[in-house]
């Protein structure tokens, strides 16, 4: 071993003179949401309801890269804990690691080429001679020394894999990233990547690759080529060739001992419009229980047919233990982000609740399809109200009777309602219902579940892009390309997640702007299937200089229409317009598919003042769960980190932290010291951003 090698590992595991020691893995937080089964819980208990009143901050890292001009960063990171080091992702997306004991850093990247994106994490992989970290930045995924953070030369080309080769398409755009940490099955790390939602997005396929040479070993095709199951399923060919999306963005969940690996995939792209893919749209939309050695299928469900309402997935599948007429049964457990959950036998993927395929009524705009029918589980009971109409506006929203008015000539009521050209209304909204941050189980098969109740409207609008001349303008490809998240008047939407436009050259350069068009940067796709020219005619528009500047050879679509936005709705006094709860926590019993109880999750502190109960809040994040009966978790946009007792959902512990902690929380022990540890970046929901990692412990 080289000296300055040996120097860094003895770094890696002594600190202020003594040895970490974990002593077995239940000590550990090793894998995303705690394990290959994301159950998001732990056998720890020397943090528990006599004790939680003195939880106090045990270290804060700071990790670097926040934006705290524009509050845009964000930080969704679980991180890991692995043998007393905690490895993360920073608000500046470097993976660093540090001791889990002190916060005190051990390494940290520095990559330039990491596509800005916004990451939940790293994979950990060992063989008991060298041990790795995957990180996924960008369009690659990088395999790291666990001891130094240096990228191994001999893995993929000089450390990295370029994850767009082999998904392309023609008229595909360059936007894909994995930024949610991959899953280990022996010597493969199976990969899920995140794609563009539009009519440009790259094929979804998913692969899994040699944990040490970074040869890719199997792909599972989630639009099926020729002669492949499922193919018959999209009534327009060549699929493959003309549309993108059905990837795996949300994660994954592993049945090791059964060698099976569960992948919930999302829509086909563009999101809001089928009438170019006509059908059911296998596998878009699915869970899928996958051989994990070979990628062949085993089985599958479909949730939604034929999506038109960006309803994929939100998170990775709880694999857990259930007693089903009389019998336990290991099962697999999907929620949505409409707030329903799926249940199923995880070998044979029956359903251990019934399933209804429904009628739905209404029509699409023309030339839209939509399924007659969607599943919809008589049980569990859904986690979410399922309708929104005028009844359904909070006491105390301003402007009633407007409000009133719009709805009443919008189309809501009920769920899958085909989008039109008038108002229509998604209740849940499109992000949830359930979010990324996923659900916990626990090993008595109660599952707990945060979620959001905060309405969301669009309409379709007809694309009008090219006059009679076959030009288009910077106005017009403005409209194309970006008002669906910036706004038609660039103002962006109301609770920040899509940022204002409005003079934003008074807060970042013309090459600024060009760059970002190029590349991407978090949840913003790079423009790099459009022109140069085209780019430039936006950044004019822009900035103001010539809104009327034309360029030729205007894009081609498949897709005639546009949605107007994801706009959730607030009062112009800036609270949601439904009737709170806005956001929740639910305790479900999976054994009898019945609710235990259900909470508010978050406040608004001066409404609270005022006498109305705690609302809840719009929130991002997962919970924590804990054997000796604790429920950790922040998600909220008031920036609090709460304990709820699992057997009643009262609150027992809150802790004001440094900026909201939207991201899950993990738990781990050092030398027998118990600490709780959350990300808190802050950057939604029009809250400020931040870096730091802020662990929890008993004096």
């Amino acid at each position: 071993m080289k000296p300055y090698i040996l120097l860094i590992s003895i770094a890696a595991i002594l600190v202020c003179g003594f040895v970490f020691r974990s002593s077995g893995p239940g000590n550990d937080w090793p894998e995303y949401n705690g394990n290959g089964e994301r159950n998001h819980f732990s056998t720890l208990t020397q943090i528990n309801k006599d004790n939680i009143g003195q939880l106090k901050v045990a270290w804060t890292y700071t990790s670097g890269g926040a934006d705290t001009t524009s509050n845009r960063s964000q930080m969704q990171c679980n991180p890991i804990v692995v043998e007393g080091v905690l490895y993360g992702v920073s608000a500046g997306t470097q993976a660093f690691a540090v001791h889990a004991a002190t916060g005190k850093e051990i390494w940290k990247t520095t990559f330039t080429d990491n596509g800005g994106t916004t990451s939940r994490g790293v994979t950990y992989w060992s063989d008991n001679k060298t041990k790795r970290i995957f990180f996924g930045a960008g369009k690659w995924l990088y395999a790291l020394d666990a001891v130094t953070g240096k990228a191994i030369s001999d893995f993929g080309e000089n450390g990295r894999i370029n994850l767009k080769e082999g998904i392309t398409r023609p008229g595909a755009d360059d936007y894909v990233l994995s930024n949610t940490p991959n899953t280990i099955y022996k010597n493969l790390i199976i990969v899920g990547t995140r794609v563009n939602e539009n009519e440009t997005a790259l094929l979804g396929d998913i692969r899994a690759y040699d944990v040490v040479s970074g040869k890719k070993i199997w792909t599972f095709h989630t639009i099926p080529a020729k002669g492949e199951r499922g193919y018959e399923t999209w009534l327009k060919q060549p699929a493959r060739q003309h549309i993108g999306g059905a990837n795996s963005w949300a994660g994954m969940a592993i049945d090791r001992k059964r060698g099976i690996v569960y992948i919930p995939t999302g829509s086909a792209a563009y999101d809001f419009y089928g009438g170019n893919r006509p059908g059911n749209n296998l596998f878009a939309n699915c869970l899928l229980a996958l051989d994990a050695a070979t990628g062949k299928l085993i089985w599958h469900y479909q949730l939604v047919h034929h999506d038109i309402w960006d309803r994929d997935p939100p998170c990775p599948p709880n694999l857990v233990t259930v007693r089903h007429q009389g019998k336990t049964v290991d099962a697999v457990v999907q929620i949505t982000k409409q707030g329903y959950i799926f249940v199923f036998d995880r070998v044979t993927g029956k359903p251990l609740f019934p399933i209804k395929e429904t009628t739905f009524p209404g029509t699409g705009v023309p030339g839209e399809k939509p399924s007659p029918t969607q599943p919809i589980p008589t049980l569990p009971i859904p986690f979410t109200r399922q309708s929104f109409t005028e009844k359904n506006l909070n006491n105390f929203v301003a402007d009633r009777d407007s409000l009133a008015g719009l709805i009443r000539k919008s189309r809501t009521g009920s769920a899958y309602i085909p989008i039109g050209f008038d108002m229509t209304i998604f209740y849940p909204g499109t992000d949830g219902g359930a979010q990324w941050g996923g659900a916990a189980t626990d090993p008595e098969g109660i599952l707990y579940v945060p979620a959001k109740e905060i309405p969301v409207y669009t309409s379709l609008v007809r694309k009008t892009i090219v006059d009679n001349k076959g030009n288009v303008g910077g106005a017009k490809l403005y409209q194309l390309h970006c008002a669906s998240c910036h706004g038609a008047d660039k103002t962006g939407n109301h609770d920040g997640s899509y940022p204002s436009l409005v003079n934003i050259e008074k807060r970042v350069s013309e090459n600024q702007i060009r760059q970002l068009l190029t590349k991407g940067r978090g949840m913003m796709p790079a423009f790099s299937h459009i022109s140069e020219t085209e780019r430039g005619a936006i950044i004019d528009f822009l900035l103001g200089k010539n809104s009327e500047v034309k360029v030729a050879n205007a894009p081609k679509s498949e897709v005639p229409y546009q949605h107007t936005g994801y706009n959730r709705w607030y009062d112009r006094n800036g609270y949601p317009v439904s009737q709170p709860p806005w956001g929740t926590l639910t305790a479900v019993d999976l054994n009898t598919g019945r609710h235990r109880w259900q909470v508010p999750l978050g406040e608004y502190k001066e409404l609270t003042m005022k006498g109305i109960p705690p609302t809840g809040t719009d929130n991002y994040g997962g919970p924590l769960v804990t054997a000796s009966g604790l429920i950790f978790i922040a998600a909220s946009r008031d920036e609090q980190f709460r304990v709820f007792d699992k057997q009643t959902g009262k609150i027992l512990w809150t802790a004001a932290l440094p900026a909201a902690g939207y991201a899950t929380p993990s738990t781990y022990s050092v030398n027998g010291k118990q600490y709780v540890v959350i990300a808190c970046g802050g950057g939604k929901l029009n809250t400020k951003s931040g870096d730091k990692f802020v662990a929890f412990a008993l004096p």
